[in-house]
């Protein structure tokens, strides 16, 4: 921002993959501690996240989280046969990434499902998306960024898009998977300057993509936006309560995945989460909030 104002956005992933997950996320957003969050569309319990979002009072931002890794898609899986498994379901990340690499997955079908994705999220939400990130950031991995982008240009003005980037410094800095920070950021940066290119505005740097061991620490958040530069940051989270509906679904027994939702949940309400951003100067701020000031801050200085 011009003004030279730091912002942080606190984008709680996830939204609607669970219950429990659901609620934990709502809980931190009464405290005013996340100001984001996506809605997985395709989840079972999509439609019930939603309901509880308006009893809560709609305190929150909601985005879209496009899933191409996770559940059954929108579409008939005979409609979009390529991104499904023999059961129906949508190919795990691991599986997804090899699948991509060896040109399997049609682009007609990736575009008609994540339309149809967005559609539906229009149709839940009563409008459409405001800010937008992919689960598992698939985005980054062409052509399914290309293919995004693509679905929102219909829209006006566009939606805050998030920019999977992180400075070297910050790789050397924190520690923590390390290997898929580096690989997600060497691909988010092109994919960061398309999206920039046909006027997608997103944050100047990614934090917080980790893996579940490193969120034990109780310092995590605190060293990663003590280091984050950018005057936009956006801190990427995974808070929940613990949920068992996960298990099977985005993590097995003893992996560890649901567990850190519950561990992001006790770093984000810990009195320290609240004393860094005070300390490094940020302003929480959800990104509908940044855009409406940033068009009346480019209205004024016309």
């Amino acid at each position: 921002m011009a003004d030279g104002t730091r912002y942080l956005i606190v984008t709680a992933d996830d939204f609607g993959i669970g219950p429990a997950t659901t609620q934990g996320i709502l809980d931190l957003a009464a405290e005013g501690l996340v100001t984001c969050t996506v809605l997985l569309v395709n989840s079972p319990y999509a439609p019930d996240a939603v309901e509880a979002w308006k009893a809560s009072g709609r305190r929150l931002e909601v985005g879209w989280h496009p899933c191409l890794t996770l559940d059954r898609p929108v579409l008939p899986a005979n409609e979009v046969p390529s991104l499904v498994r023999p059961d129906g379901t949508f190919w795990p990340l691991g599986s997804f990434v090899r699948r991509l690499l060896r040109g399997a997955f049609r682009s007609e079908e990736v575009h008609a499902e994540l339309t149809a994705q967005c559609q539906r999220f229009t149709r839940l939400m009563g409008h459409p998306p405001t800010t937008v990130n992919s689960h598992h950031h698939v985005q980054v991995f062409p052509p399914i960024g290309r293919i995004l982008i693509d679905v929102l240009s219909k829209y006006q003005p566009r939606p805050y898009v998030r920019r999977v980037v992180e400075p070297l410094s910050m790789l050397a800095a924190v520690p923590g998977a390390r290997v898929k920070r580096s690989l997600l950021s060497l691909l988010g940066k092109r994919n960061a300057k398309m999206q920039a290119m046909q006027g997608f505005p997103g944050n100047d740097c990614l934090a917080g993509v980790t893996d579940p061991p490193c969120v034990r620490d109780p310092s995590f958040l605190a060293r990663w936006l003590g280091r984050v530069p950018g005057n936009v940051v956006e801190l990427t989270c995974h808070p929940g309560h613990y949920d068992e509906t996960l298990l099977g679904r985005d993590a097995v027994d003893g992996d560890g995945q649901v567990q850190r939702r519950v561990d992001e949940f006790t770093l984000l309400s810990a009195p320290s989460f609240r004393e860094v951003c005070r300390r490094m100067e940020f302003t929480r701020i959800a990104p509908c909030e940044l855009l409406r000031a940033s068009r009346t801050g480019a209205a004024h200085a016309a």
